[in-house]
């Protein structure tokens, strides 16, 4: 399920430089995740990055666009396609994932 940033936000932009994924950018005056970008950090994190950094708790899951571990790892190798390390993760099922915690 790929995240969202909500009104909550304080723009303090910590977010943005977390994501291995560069899915957060700066839009108008407000943070956003690209949904088509966000893959929850599995592949690279426990727990996705940008929740960790907010210091407002603002990024949560967003219920309009749910995906699985398992479509969430296909998108993330479509991101990535050059990491090796990340390919060898995958094939050898040890992909960080909050789903694995």
């Amino acid at each position: 399920m790929a995240l969202f940033i909500t009104d909550d936000c304080i723009r303090c932009g910590a977010c943005e430089p977390a994501c291995p994924n560069e899915a957060v950018g700066f839009r108008g005056d407000i943070y956003v995740i690209h949904v088509e970008r966000c893959t929850e950090c599995v592949g690279f994190r426990d727990a996705p990055a940008c929740q960790e950094a907010c210091p407002v708790d603002c990024c949560v899951s967003d219920p309009d666009h749910p995906e699985s571990e398992g479509d969430l790892v296909r998108k993330v190798l479509a991101l990535h396609p050059d990491d090796e390390s990340l390919r060898r993760r995958v094939e050898e099922a040890d992909v960080p994932s909050r789903y694995r915690r």
